[in-house]
């Protein structure tokens, strides 16, 4: 199986100036672990994600002020579409994170959650080789 059949095509959106609670209130309407961050000054996306924000409010954060720009993962490892399961649940573990921004090109097309790869094995049986 491919990224493409189990990444979540419903792609929650904030923008850097967007509060912890605003983030996490889409994040909640939508049943999502993490938002894609678009910021026109940057070069591509960022993510946000439901334990950026359990980080936040475990340190005393006000997540009524605080703003997501200053929360984001901005470096990120991208998958693409067409990548293999296994080789994105491969980037995930090594980089140890458990949601991945997909790209189409140069768009964003989906995320991927380690939760939807474990569905993707458990319930359709998939198996897939590695491609490098």
């Amino acid at each position: 199986m491919q990224v493409r059949d189990g990444m979540n095509r419903v792609v929650v959106t904030v923008g850097p100036g967007h509060t912890l609670r605003e983030a996490a209130r889409r994040m909640a309407e939508r049943n999502v672990g993490a938002a894609v961050v678009v910021d026109l000054d940057q070069p591509g996306p960022g993510i946000f994600t439901e334990r950026d924000l359990l980080y936040a409010d475990g340190a005393g954060k006000d997540i009524d002020a605080e703003r997501v720009g200053d929360h984001l993962s901005a470096q990120l490892q991208y998958a693409h579409a067409d990548w293999s399961l296994e080789q994105a649940a491969e980037e995930m573990v090594r980089g140890g994170f458990r949601h991945i921004v997909v790209l189409g090109g140069s768009d964003v097309v989906g995320i991927l959650s380690m939760r939807d790869i474990v569905r993707c094995w458990t319930t359709e049986g998939a198996t897939s080789e590695r491609t490098s």
